[in-house]
């Protein structure tokens, strides 16, 4: 990693100066949901010397019981001090990688993982992988014990405002939070579906974007709660309406700028690009496990609600599971559309570098670009085309995945064993239930 820009002294510094009364020492588990160990600030001096400890044996995916002892080693550079506080004064944070008790990185880590596979793809040459998320949410209504309800909290569909859009004010507070704490927003919207809404900020390095959907994920949902609303991520709560991506735009940098871009070529696209682009279709099957990691993913995944189905590529419509955008020169980019909100963003972000530069060092040429409208296509000229599907369930991505020798060694042993586990548990928790749908269709019927 390259040096911190932010030195202990300083934090300490800014904790005197702003009365900081708190720490949370924040980290991910192997479904990326946010944990976090919070200390006041006292132990300050112990927490930025790394000797802050806890039972990883409690946490999903990390340890077993006779190896749980685990400690934190914060990031400075991910120092930030929350707008809201409360009586006892403000509170701040710092995100963490997991070091085993001898002070190894933690094999186990999601963070650590995205970590390694950066230094793998500095070691090829490139200087930095920058993502431009764009997350999507819904808004729903809470009862009167707080409690979130199945209202959603408008009516309104894309691109509308007030009073359809009875969600821009909560949009507007998310905004001015995530400004406060460092993001730079470039867009604000009500999304199609219902009560649906997105927030989009500017780009950057791998590890610092999958730092920052964290943050966003719990800034939408703190903000949410005071404006009597419940913010959820996941992909697709409501039947018949379309679900919630979290769309990744992505370019490799080198030193001389976007490794993308070279204006002699046909669509000013060169090799390495091509070639990033050909290793993420080789590998998007086994992809879809990461980034769509739970049953209801795949409901979002289906004909007719704007998500993509097919392994494709285009430049010119946005059916395919690749898009690439019309931007050129510092802006040329790739997006891949199929990734939802539940992902572990650094578990995905680390999955998709990894499939890109498998196609960069094996020189994988992409199939042509489909530059019309794939849902319209008959099955033949899909064959004819060399389009295959998605995994259309959890448990037949997990099923690619564990076919996928490139993609299960970025993750290492520990990760791929605690993810397929908690993924396999899951699947089978799901498939053992009787749905409401499974008795309108059949119990009157046989």
């Amino acid at each position: 990693m390259s040096k911190a820009k932010i030195t202990a002294e300083e934090i300490k510094r800014i904790v005197k100066e702003e009365n900081v009364q708190f720490l949370r020492l924040m980290f991910a588990d192997i479904n990326g949901i946010i944990k976090n160990v919070e200390v006041p600030i006292s132990q300050l001096d112990k927490a930025l010397d790394n000797k802050i400890s806890f039972d990883g044996s409690s946490i999903e995916g990390f340890a077993r019981i006779e190896e749980s002892d685990m400690f934190l080693y914060p990031d400075f550079d991910t120092w930030l001090i929350f707008p809201w506080g409360n009586d006892h004064g403000k509170i701040a944070r710092l995100i963490c990688s997991i070091h085993n008790f001898d002070g190894t990185p933690f094999s186990g880590d999601p963070r650590n993982c995205l970590i390694d596979t950066v230094e793998q793809m500095k070691s090829m040459g490139f200087e930095s992988f920058n993502i431009g998320p764009e997350p999507e949410f819904f808004l729903f209504q809470l009862d009167e014990d707080g409690h979130p309800t199945m209202t959603l909290n408008d009516q309104g569909t894309y691109f509308d405002f007030a009073p359809l859009d009875l969600g821009e004010n909560c949009r507007r507070d998310i905004v001015l939070e995530l400004e406060k704490m460092g993001f730079e927003i470039e867009a604000s919207h009500h999304e199609v579906a219902t009560g649906q809404h997105e927030i989009d900020f500017k780009y950057a390095d791998a590890l610092k974007a999958a730092d920052q959907i964290q943050t966003f994920k719990l800034v939408v949902k703190t903000i949410a709660r005071k404006h009597g609303l419940f913010a959820t991520f996941m992909p697709k709560p409501i039947t018949g309406i379309n679900g919630s991506g979290m769309h990744i735009n992505m370019s490799l940098f080198d030193k001389n700028g976007n490794a993308f871009f070279e204006e002699q070529q046909e669509e000013k696209l060169n090799k390495t690009a091509l070639n990033f682009l050909g290793g993420v279709l080789e590998h998007a099957k086994a992809l879809t496990a990461i980034n769509n990691p739970t049953v209801n993913s795949y409901k979002r995944l289906v004909p007719g609600y704007e998500a993509p189905v097919y392994v494709a590529w285009s430049g010119k419509n946005r059916t395919p599971l690749v898009r690439v955008p019309q931007a050129r020169g510092l802006g040329t980019r790739l997006e891949l559309r199929s990734v939802d909100p539940s992902a572990n963003p650094y578990l995905a972000i680390s999955s998709i570098l990894t499939a890109g530069l498998d196609g960069i060092k094996n020189n994988i040429k992409p199939e042509e670009a489909v530059n019309e409208n794939i849902f319209g296509m008959k099955d033949e000229q899909r064959v004819a085309n060399h389009i295959h599907n998605l995994p259309s369930t959890l448990h037949n991505a997990l099923k690619e995945l564990d076919q996928d020798e490139l993609l299960k060694n970025n993750l290492g042993q520990q990760l791929y064993s605690s993810f397929k586990k908690s993924k396999d548990m899951e699947w089978d928790r799901y498939r053992q239930q009787v749905s409401d749908w499974e008795r309108d269709e059949y119990l009157e019927l046989y």
